[in-house]
């Protein structure tokens, strides 16, 4: 309607019109600028964990198979996610108030950098400390990633006048798109490098009838299945794993912006820094908010089912009936699955909502859990094999995506610290999955999963219902200070 009333009333021959068209194309020139450096840094920090997590994913599905003499490589995994506990606990909001978001996330892929250098003289003395320094950094790197991205988003709403989680879901989608990918890549080059060994001789059927949700402590026999590749094979894999990691810090470290410190902090926190330990218990204070309490069920549950697929899909199911050679490409679909359903999310969530996401991930994952408690794998059924980590991705996206978006939105107040709990409760599920993976049977785990998945949803749907409460609140005590201000325009 502008402009027609601008030509009504002759404003469009006026000189006045020269300035205002120039002021609307800056304005205009200022947004696109703005869209495209932002996209561009949040295309940097998704590239940089793709090369790196392509290099970490791979070599850590390895672990178990690699080094399993005396449990070493079940040993290293304890250990690595033992320290993310300790560090979600601490580091993030030290680390990311000290050095920013930018140098948090270099400084801690350089620790994912170590692990690798150890596994080229694998031994007690050089895998767990190594793993411990990567559990050290795994937390920090996490919050420092989710802070930046709910940060960029949140200005850059601000700057073109859109809803802040619809910014904040679109760039998390973006990420996960292309992190996701990185286990098609990292699998790809495993599967490639050892596909170089000798061809393994058919699994018997003894075996084949222990496979699936009827391996029970570790019943499987041990079969040349897993035979161990030669140690060039694994040597070559490791460099290409070390390079990958280091071309990660080198993108971060040239090419990522840092955050501006009127874009990170309020201008009551630039007169004055918070106290060491008001810093360091940050992430135990938030405890005191009853939504963060009910959503620690989200992130656990996360870990637990992606421990249970890398480690008991793996071996129970793939491993046993088809053999350690095809262990990559199942992860590849599951990897690639993760990484489109993460775009797509973040693309469809401002239409359908996080709810609706949500409960389609829980009924996805739900039934994969029945179908995995049913099926007896057979070499036979090869599509399922790839079929049920497909199913799995289509779910485990929503986790990835909606989990870090609702804790970006619900604490924007205290992201550091709540990021920092939610690598906290998904470093948790993972301790507790292969805490006590020698000792109970497939079955027994898979209840285990639909269990806690049940609680979670459950937890989930609470937090949903003090949200809409209290924005109900609010906007009611809008309307009725709105009203009374009408009343006394009226009367004056």
């Amino acid at each position: 309607m502008k402009p027609s009333l601008f030509s009504r009333s002759g404003l469009k021959n006026t000189p006045h019109s020269a300035p205002l068209t120039a002021s609307l194309d800056v304005e205009g020139g200022t947004s696109a600028s703005t869209m495209e450096r932002s996209l561009k840094n949040v295309l940097v920090v998704s590239f940089g964990f793709l090369l790196l997590f392509t290099a970490y994913g791979g070599l850590q599905n390895l672990q178990s198979s690699l080094y399993s003499e005396h449990g070493l490589g079940v040993a290293t995994l304890s250990s690595l996610y033992s320290a993310v506990l300790l560090s979600s606990l601490f580091l993030p909001p030290i680390l990311i108030k000290r050095y920013g978001c930018k140098w948090t996330i270099a400084g801690s892929m350089g620790l994912y950098v170590a692990f690798s250098l150890g596994n080229f003289h694998a031994n007690w003395y050089t895998l767990i400390p190594t793993s411990i320094l990567l559990g050290l950094g795994a937390a920090p790197l996490w919050s420092a990633q989710s802070t930046y991205l709910t940060v960029m988003g949140n200005s850059h709403a601000v700057k073109v006048g859109k809803l802040g989680k619809d910014v904040v879901n679109h760039y998390f989608g973006i990420f996960f798109l292309i992190f996701q990918s990185s286990g098609v890549w990292g699998n790809l080059i495993s599967s490639l490098v050892f596909g170089q060994t000798p061809t393994q001789e058919a699994i018997p059927e003894e075996q084949l009838v222990l496979c699936g949700a009827s391996d029970c402590l570790m019943a499987t026999a041990a079969t040349n299945s897993t035979q161990r590749p030669s140690q060039e094979l694994i040597y070559m894999l490791l460099g290409i794993y070390t390079g990958s990691g280091v071309l990660a810090i080198l993108l971060i470290a040239m090419f990522l912006e840092p955050l501006e410190d009127n874009q990170q902090k309020s201008e009551g926190e630039k007169r004055s820094s918070p106290p060491f330990w008001s810093t360091l218990l940050s992430t135990f204070r938030l405890f005191r908010d009853k939504r963060l309490c009910l959503l620690i069920l989200l992130p656990l549950y996360s870990g637990l089912q992606q421990g249970f697929l890398s480690g008991e899909y793996t071996r129970s199911y793939v491993t046993c009936a088809l053999g350690i050679q095809f262990v990559g490409y199942v992860m590849i679909c599951f990897a690639a699955t993760t990484s489109l359903c993460s775009l797509l999310y973040g693309k469809i969530s401002q239409y359908t909502g996080r709810t609706a996401l949500y409960l389609l991930g829980a009924a996805t994952h739900l039934s994969c859990i029945i179908a995995l408690l049913l099926w007896h794998p057979r070499s036979s059924q090869m599509a399922v094999f790839f079929l049920l980590p497909g199913l799995w991705g289509l779910s485990d996206a929503v986790w990835q995506t909606q989990n870090n978006a609702l804790y970006g939105i619900l604490f924007e107040k205290s992201k550091e610290a709540a990021f920092a709990n939610y690598r906290l409760g998904e470093a948790l599920g993972f301790v507790i999955a292969f805490g006590y993976s020698p000792f109970l049977c497939i079955s027994t785990k898979l209840y285990i999963l639909a269990g806690v998945l049940s609680l979670t949803m459950v937890a989930y749907g609470v937090v949903e219902y003090l949200e809409s409460r209290d924005t109900g609140k609010a906007l009611a005590e809008g309307e009725t200070s709105h009203a009374e201000e009408g009343e006394v325009q009226t009367e004056m």
